[in-house]
């Protein structure tokens, strides 16, 4: 069952009519301005939404570079205790470089005085007993 063009016309001509009768009865001027009035307040609220979408977006940017200065803040602290342990380990390991080689030195005169000694003690001995070699008949 197609509409006729005639058919369409006619549903088209009254159908303002219906829908004015179907809103309790105002006529299509009354209905026509509510809907207006509707359509406005509804804009005026979506406007109103979109500032406080944009507010929200602008708090929540300025709280992540608040976050993001923090973090920074923080990650330099860090750093600056990591210095400062670095260069607190470099003092004990030149601390203990510089006792090292103080004690590498005492072992080194101690074992020279040693050598010294032991050389010396040889040659008497060895002298001693060429004399007493010699000195005997």
């Amino acid at each position: 069952m197609s509409l006729a063009a005639e058919d369409i016309r006619f549903i088209k001509e009254h159908i303002g009519e219906w829908l004015a009768e179907q809103s309790l009865g105002k006529p299509p001027a009354v209905y026509e301005i509510e809907l207006r009035e509707r359509m406005m307040r509804i804009e005026e609220e979506l406007k109103h939404q979109r500032e406080l979408i944009k507010t929200i977006l602008e708090q929540m940017d300025k709280r992540f570079e608040a976050m993001q200065h923090e973090m920074n803040r923080r990650f330099d602290a860090v750093d600056k205790r990591f210095e400062a342990m670095q260069h607190e380990m470099n003092r004990r390991f030149e601390t203990m470089q510089s006792e090292m080689n103080q004690r590498f030195e005492q072992l080194t005169w101690r074992m020279d005085r040693f050598m010294l000694w032991s050389f010396a003690t040889t040659l008497s001995v060895g002298g001693l007993v060429v004399a007493a070699l010699k000195l005997w008949p």
